[in-house]
């Protein structure tokens, strides 16, 4: 998926997914946090070779030269970017396709593998993101990473994400990260994750 330096247009109204996600929700994460790091990312770009280069290559770069603050709002953005095209006010449910085939080879079942994704967003400590990544070999995995971290460094392919950060689900479900996470399933864009696979 590319993902350029600009705060990309969201690929559904911000009422379509109400009320799982709210419009005021969308206003604060999309409107004000997502659009603060791509703003401070510019900043920190200005007058340097990065301006030229993809928003993937930034990451790594931040991440090789130990520069916290340019790997943090890049990968951010990039992980927000991502995060949006996960929902869909058309899909949710159950997966089909590639993806209903790989989950029940990885997982067994998809209300296993459902439920340690579930389990793994739930439990990280503090704030970040809950990924199903694919291996090199192309076996599914989840992986939960704190803060800005990111499968991009890792080397393992994004195929779906959750932000468990506050600021992703406060304002709709308060402190019940919980019922954050079990609403994420009805709005799952299951097409998206199969155009990422591998």
């Amino acid at each position: 998926m590319k993902i350029t330096q600009q705060l990309p247009d969201l690929p559904y109204d911000k009422k379509s997914l109400e009320p799982i996600i709210t419009e005021e929700t969308f206003d604060y994460h999309y409107g004000k946090h997502h659009a603060a790091y791509v703003n401070n990312l510019n900043t920190l770009i200005k007058d340097t070779p990065l301006v030229d280069v993809t928003v993937q290559e930034i990451i790594q770069y931040g991440f090789q030269h130990n520069d916290t603050l340019l790997f943090n709002n890049a990968a951010q953005h990039w992980n927000h970017s991502f995060f949006w095209h996960c929902l869909s006010p058309d899909e949710g449910k159950k997966p089909h396709g590639e993806i209903k085939k790989l989950i029940e080879r990885d997982f067994e079942t998809f209300e296993k593998f459902k439920e340690q994704f579930s389990t793994s967003a739930i439990k990280l400590f503090g704030a970040g993101w809950t990924w199903l990544v694919q291996n090199q070999e192309g076996k599914l995995e989840i992986l939960s990473l704190k803060d800005a971290q990111t499968p991009i460094i890792e080397n393992k392919t994004p195929i779906l994400t959750l932000d468990v950060w506050e600021h992703a689900y406060y304002i709709d479900y308060r402190n019940a990260r919980p019922k954050f996470v079990e609403s994420f399933w009805e709005i799952v864009n299951w097409s998206f994750a199969n155009q990422n696979l591998k």
